[in-house]
């Protein structure tokens, strides 16, 4: 492998818009490592996609929230690639019910893979991506809609938007990049779980393009911050059509 070539980790790679993300980040001719926690078949396929077009990747097991597993997917990073430059959180949960109705111990699990799960990668990220990488969270446009139902992941998603600001300032004299992507409904089995075609349909016309985001949508707005956006930093990019 050259040794100029990048090294991406991305959590949440087996599907939806992680999935994109690792392709997309693949095409520009980065290394990847795809996180997944139990769709290995899935990530497996990511991983055949990226190597028959040409490129390098590995897919490694491991909860975002457990701290040995995430040194573990950072340790396989630099054993097969040398090194990290880029980390992307897109793994997480979620879980809709009204605030009088939601179980506490979903709650808990949601806040476990979405606050904690981002706080650990984070973590790890912040001690190991070189100098001159980026660090790129998930969170969500429902933070400004306010959709009723929604209460229990904006809690989590709204705690990863101010974690992100933090760690931008934290990286100061280390060229690392530390951003948010808050996707709007995007055309993903996470999107569509629960939910009728009604309400489908009424959150594909919000924004005034008429549709729902797609994942290549998102994996376009990561592949920017993660390559050429570099003075873009410490913000929340809000890729959701113009919804809000």
């Amino acid at each position: 492998m050259a040794e100029n070539t990048r090294v991406a980790i991305v959590t949440g790679g087996s599907r939806g818009i992680g999935r994109q993300t690792a392709l997309r980040l693949a095409a520009d001719g980065y290394a990847i490592v795809v996180v997944y926690v139990g769709k290995q078949a899935e990530a497996e396929t990511v991983v055949k996609e990226i190597t028959t077009a040409g490129g390098r990747a590995i897919a490694v097991q491991a909860d975002v929230a457990e701290e040995a597993d995430v040194t573990a997917v950072f340790d396989a990073a630099e054993a097969s690639f040398g090194g990290v430059d880029v980390v992307v959180n897109a793994a997480g949960i979620m879980v809709l019910a009204p605030i009088a109705e939601y179980d506490l111990d979903t709650l808990d699990r949601v806040h476990r893979v979405n606050i904690r799960g981002a706080f650990v990668v984070s973590q790890q990220a912040a001690r190991r991506v070189r100098n001159g990488g980026s660090i790129i969270n998930f969170s969500t446009s429902v933070i400004g809609l306010g959709l009723p139902g929604y209460a229990a992941y904006v809690a989590s998603k709204g705690a990863v938007e101010a974690m992100t600001m933090v760690i931008a300032r934290e990286m100061r004299g280390r060229d690392i990049t530390v951003n948010a992507v808050a996707p709007g409904p995007t055309a993903t089995s996470f999107f569509f779980d629960g939910k009728d075609q009604a309400t489908i349909d009424h959150m594909a016309k919000q924004p005034p393009l008429e549709r729902l985001g797609t994942p290549e949508d998102a994996a376009e707005v990561v592949a920017f911050l993660a390559g050429p956006g570099r003075w873009i930093n410490g913000q929340v990019v809000r890729a959701n059509g113009g919804i809000v």
